[in-house]
């Protein structure tokens, strides 16, 4: 039975450069010696573009492990970007036959939204939770223009906001938790972005679609984020990097290794213990 990787993309297995968090410097030590205890900055591969400029990154090593792993498991990226945001990246190794996206809104087969899948989503949301015209409205009346940058909301499932995070009240965001919590959704802070999720809108339920058609027995995950918890929950071994939200509370749980690295040397890692384990199971 085949093996299913599903990994979150954003600060888990792909680096926007102000979340690349190299430690070693830019250059080679001139000393061997000193080159051993302080290796220099890793190779990078470029594997999104947006308007025409760089935007996301993963080490060359990680992007060969990620080749290998294409043609030893069936790996799904999954991510809360939306179809468009996520049909920019151009991951290494062949083209994932599944894709979850807007945070398991949509179940993409070679490229494709599976209309059944989503119909089913939508249902369940407005079966469940506050409407998404309630939550956009909350947002839009307590945001302060003085930290607030961008207002968006995602396939008509989710909302976000882009914000300057270091003037960003904590108690606003504790505060819209506890609003968002009554109303059945989810709040997760991320960067410069705070998302506003519904609670039935999960990672997990499409992943557990995905190793039931095709037939996977052990599944990994990967995530940083509140939004990937789920995921790695469901998951029968699952790893998170040093950085991120998760991290950031301590959050662990059986089966769910937290790792040291942080940054883009995170991304390789995870992708390595991915292809470890994968290999393991054949």
């Amino acid at each position: 039975m085949p093996v299913l990787v599903a990994s979150d993309l954003d600060r888990t297995l792909i680096y926007s450069s102000a979340a690349l968090a190299l430690p070693s410097p830019d250059a080679p030590p001139r000393s061997a010696s000193l080159a051993r205890e302080v290796p220099p900055a890793p190779r990078l591969l470029c594997v999104e573009v947006y308007e025409a400029e760089p935007l996301s990154y993963m080490t060359e090593t990680a992007a060969g492990l990620l080749t290998d792993l294409g043609d030893t498991a069936v790996f799904v990226p999954t991510t809360t970007r939306t179809r468009a945001q996520y049909q920019r990246v151009n991951l290494p190794g062949p083209a994932p036959t599944y894709a979850i996206c807007a945070n398991g809104g949509h179940l993409l087969v070679d490229g494709v939204s599976d209309e059944d899948w989503h119909a089913g989503v939508r249902a369940r949301l407005a079966a469940e939770c506050a409407p998404l015209a309630e939550v956009r409205d909350h947002l839009r009346r307590s945001a302060d223009p003085a930290w607030l940058r961008k207002h968006r909301v995602a396939e008509d499932l989710f909302a976000y906001l882009v914000v300057e995070r270091e003037l960003l009240p904590e108690d606003w965001v504790k505060e819209l938790t506890v609003w968002a919590r009554d109303r059945g959704w989810t709040v997760s802070l991320q960067g410069r972005k705070i998302y506003a999720v519904p609670q039935p809108l999960t990672k997990s339920a499409a992943v557990r679609e995905i190793a039931r058609r095709t037939g996977a027995e052990l599944t990994l995950a990967a995530g940083d984020s509140l939004l990937d918890a789920d995921l790695l929950l469901a998951a029968d071994r699952g790893w998170r990097p040093g950085h991120g939200e998760l991290a950031d509370t301590g959050w662990t749980a059986p089966e769910i290794a937290a790792l040291p690295e942080r940054g883009v040397l995170a991304g390789e890692r995870i992708v390595r213990e991915f292809l470890r384990a994968a290999r393991e199971r054949l």
